[in-house]
């Protein structure tokens, strides 16, 4: 028996395109979003997605295996645009027969959609303009997530509110759309369905679910946090193009000034070009994120987290977390107001 038949009925194509019992996936989280955490989004009814980031093949390999090992559920592999190494990464998903792969942090390479549809995945894509959703979509994403400057870690710069008025009436009829960013309740969830929205993504209230390997310090500084300690990284140089993250506010976010200042140097010196200067920071991250995420450095470590972080309170089950999400979305959708 359904027990969210309004909720199920709005989310009916994003639960058709992934595959789970609900359209609500996991954004993808580096050193987070691995199989503990994964498959227990996916058992949990959601959609989880393992964030490759900087991982070489052989560790994203042992990474998907270890997860299939752990659910027989979808789930989904997130990939970096511009990891130097996609093409293999795309193969590797394509071995274990991955259903679907996020492809984020930029236009993704040419070839890389065709790869990935090749070996029977769906591809997922990013857009912040709807120009280029429009392009990618047209020339073979199969769904878009729309993420607003809310969510945590690399953002763009438009609201989640302003990106759905603009995206969905535009997208919504023709295509597969989840909406990302500040999304914390099922309230949330309810209204974005409403305005079209096939389903969901949400990481920051997942990041400090009890399967989450996050220390026990990183989510501490969760529960404490105010939706405004969640602060948007600072562009420093111009010439860099550094797509602004954001962050809990300590001493790592003033480090990471400090690393723009460096790379700039560099590519000032002529010592890199342009890929490398960005791929210099990507790096920075992956390391400030690993020390704040798995040895719990919560001082010099990147705390990645989106402005929602002020409705993690509690650590709970990624279960309890999704159906808590589906019941507040059915109350939401059951107000006398909204029945037509």
């Amino acid at each position: 028996m359904n027990n969210y038949p309004k909720t199920s009925a709005l989310m009916a194509r994003g639960i058709e395109f992934l595959g789970s019992e609900h359209a609500i996936m996991c954004g993808a989280m580096s050193w987070v979003s691995e199989r503990n955490l994964v498959s227990a989004i996916s058992n949990g009814g959601g959609f989880g997605v393992i964030a490759c980031g900087a991982m070489t093949p052989e560790l994203l390999d042992a990474e998907i295996a270890a997860t299939k090992a752990m659910t027989d559920k979808p789930f989904g592999v997130n990939l970096i645009t511009m990891h130097p190494q996609i093409f293999e990464l795309i193969d590797i998903c394509g071995k274990h027969g991955v259903s679907h792969v996020v492809l984020a942090g930029g236009i993704p390479p040419k070839g890389s959609v065709e790869a990935i549809k090749g070996h029977g995945a769906k591809v997922i894509v990013f857009a912040p303009t709807l120009a280029l959703a429009k392009k990618l979509l047209r020339s073979g994403a199969d769904a878009l997530v729309i993420e607003g400057s809310e969510a945590g870690g690399h953002i763009g710069p438009v609201s989640t509110s302003v990106l759905a008025q603009e995206f969905l009436p535009a997208l919504a009829e023709e295509f597969v759309v989840f909406v990302a960013g500040g999304i914390g309740t099922g309230d949330m969830i309810a209204a974005y369905l409403e305005m079209g929205a096939s389903g969901v993504q949400l990481g920051t209230r997942f990041a400090c679910a009890a399967e989450s390997i996050a220390h026990a310090d990183f989510k501490k500084a969760f529960f404490r946090a105010k939706a405004r300690d969640a602060e948007m990284s600072v562009q420093v140089d111009p010439r860099l193009p550094v797509i602004p993250v954001r962050a809990l506010k300590n001493k790592g976010t003033e480090e990471f000034t400090a690393k723009q200042r460096e790379v700039a140097k560099m590519l000032d010196d002529g010592k890199v070009d342009m890929l490398e200067a960005q791929l210099e920071i990507e790096h920075f991250w992956a390391g400030a994120l690993r020390r704040a995420v798995v040895d719990g450095d919560v001082e010099s470590g990147s705390m990645m987290a989106g402005q929602s972080v002020s409705l993690v309170t509690e650590e709970e089950p990624a279960a309890d977390i999704i159906a808590k999400l589906m019941e507040q979305s059915e109350v939401a959708l059951k107000r006398p107001s909204r029945a037509g």
